[in-house]
């Protein structure tokens, strides 16, 4: 392959071999699409001279969107309902770990506009072509996780205003809608997450208007222990730093000579805004919902989000029913872009999965989604503690290999990457120094574990669930010297 041109992914027509009949009827689905304003791009890196939307201030809807929702409401309410903190701990663990967590998606949303790459394909400068199989592998369940959360949690929301609704029908209505959205591609996503938040926010309000006063704890609960205080603190770290898997994704169209400062500042005001409010919010009234009967009903020992929202509204009648429902039905804000990146991720996994059009993954997405988040959504917690810090020890290792490859080894300078080289595995690294540094990360992770399927021996002994900072701290160690000795014996 000659040029950039020669790997094009933007559908399962473009190969060497005469087209099936298969190919050919994508190919006449895909022209028909693109012209009703349908993304039909594979994963082939944008081109600087088509990195040209300057609405920057998109970077910081999209995210403020995604993480303005009931799912940072359920995240903040894990530290009263499920490791047994108070509010002021809480609170405290909250602001400090949105603080430093919020850089790392951020960051990570600046690669998109200088590079034009997806996460995935950007990770091929640092895992190398094959190597990367394994983060867009790990990327491709981790998005499916977040969605089957999403969908849960928005689904019991939409069935606790109605006796005629159940989880079940709300899951299915949750994810249909969200498939609405991703199918439509990136600029109709960017369009949508402009405006998402503003039900939420305003959910958000009335709930402290009518509920504010019972905003205290009952019964107060005894200190915290170190284990607990760590693992809510690496539980919440999990659910924000994983999101630099995706972030580069939703700025490969904006304008490649954009602020890098601009472009991170933007993105980390709406990771932090939105990550911190609903945080505190879920926090503030999962403490309180053991002194309010109806609340704690609702809340339903801590499996039931969506019916804690909708028994703080019910004092407002069916305004309150309203808003919850509308509520809910935000919950695509954080979908949309999740799917999206699980379908751009499976086409970096196999040179063949790129020949398949992206909108066929985000209809895999939806077949896989319905039925495992209907089964998950009778234990809330437990499955929601446990998808986050899965995604949470492989999404830092990762962040710590490209980050160090991006300082280190390629001095921050974008020039460095050469386009041209992200389908030919014998210009790229050969990722042997990555997967090395994931396996050492990885086997320091495992005995720091404290999962309700495993404790490791160390997280055992009183020190919680510390996996994902033991983890990313020996991969930060680790990778330069693998990544030194590979350069010497590869030259690349």
């Amino acid at each position: 392959m000659s040029s950039l041109d020669d790997e094009k992914t933007s559908s399962i027509f473009e190969a060497s071999s005469p087209p099936t009949r298969i190919q050919r009827w994508f190919a006449s689905l895909s022209d028909f699409l693109s012209h009703w304003g349908i993304e039909t791009n594979g994963i082939n890196p944008i081109l600087p001279e088509d990195r040209t939307d300057n609405k920057l201030y998109q970077m910081f809807f999209v995210w403020f969107s995604a993480n303005m929702n009931i799912l940072a409401f359920g995240t903040g309410s894990a530290g009263p309902a499920f490791f047994g903190l108070g509010l002021r701990d809480s609170f405290l663990i909250l602001l400090v770990v949105d603080l430093i967590s919020c850089v790392f998606p951020a960051y990570f949303a600046v690669f998109g506009p200088k590079l034009g790459m997806r996460s995935m394909v950007l990770a091929r400068y640092s895992w190398g072509y094959f190597g990367s199989i394994i983060p867009s592998a790990f990327t491709v369940f981790s998005m499916q996780g977040f969605l089957i959360l999403n969908c849960i949690i928005g689904g019991q929301t939409l069935a606790s205003v109605s006796n005629h609704l159940d989880d079940t029908l709300g899951i299915v209505i949750i994810g249909v809608l969200s498939l609405v959205v991703t199918f439509f591609g990136y600029r109709v996503i960017h369009w949508y997450e402009t405006i998402a938040w503003i039900p939420s926010v305003i959910t958000f309000v009335v709930m402290l208007g009518v509920g504010g006063k019972h905003l205290t704890e009952a019964p107060i609960p005894p200190p915290p222990s170190a284990s607990a205080v760590l693992s809510f603190a690496t539980t919440t770290a999990s659910s924000v730093i994983s999101w630099c898997i995706m972030t580069p994704d939703y700025g490969v169209y904006h304008a490649h000579k954009a602020s890098s400062m601009k472009v991170f500042l933007y993105s980390y005001s709406g990771f932090l805004l939105a990550s911190l409010a609903g945080h505190m919010l879920g926090a503030a009234f999962a403490a309180a919902a053991p002194g309010v009967p109806s609340w704690e009903t609702g809340f339903d020992q801590g499996n039931n989000v969506g019916g804690l929202i909708q028994a703080v509204l019910s004092a407002t009648g069916g305004f309150g029913k309203f808003l919850t429902v509308l509520l809910a039905l935000s919950i695509p804000s954080a979908c949309a872009p999740t799917m999206y990146t699980f379908a751009s991720s499976f086409m970096t996994i196999h040179a063949w999965f790129a020949k398949v059009p992206r909108y066929v993954y985000t209809v895999v997405s939806e077949a896989i989604l319905i039925p495992v988040a209907i089964v998950g959504a009778t234990h809330f917690y437990t499955t929601f503690v446990d998808v986050l810090s899965v995604i949470g020890y492989w999404s830092t290792i990762f962040a710590a290999i490209v980050i160090v490859e991006h300082l280190v080894f390629r001095k921050s300078d974008w020039k460095r990457y050469d386009l041209s080289q992200y389908c030919k595995p014998g210009q790229l690294p050969l990722g042997v120094a990555a997967i090395l540094a994931f396996l050492c990360a990885c086997g320091i992770i495992v005995p720091c574990m404290a999962q309700a399927w495993y404790m490791g021996p160390i997280a055992n002994a009183g020190t919680g669930d510390i996996g994902i900072i033991v983890g990313f701290l020996l991969a930060c160690m680790v990778y330069p010297a693998f990544r030194a000795i590979e350069l010497v014996v590869s030259g690349r």
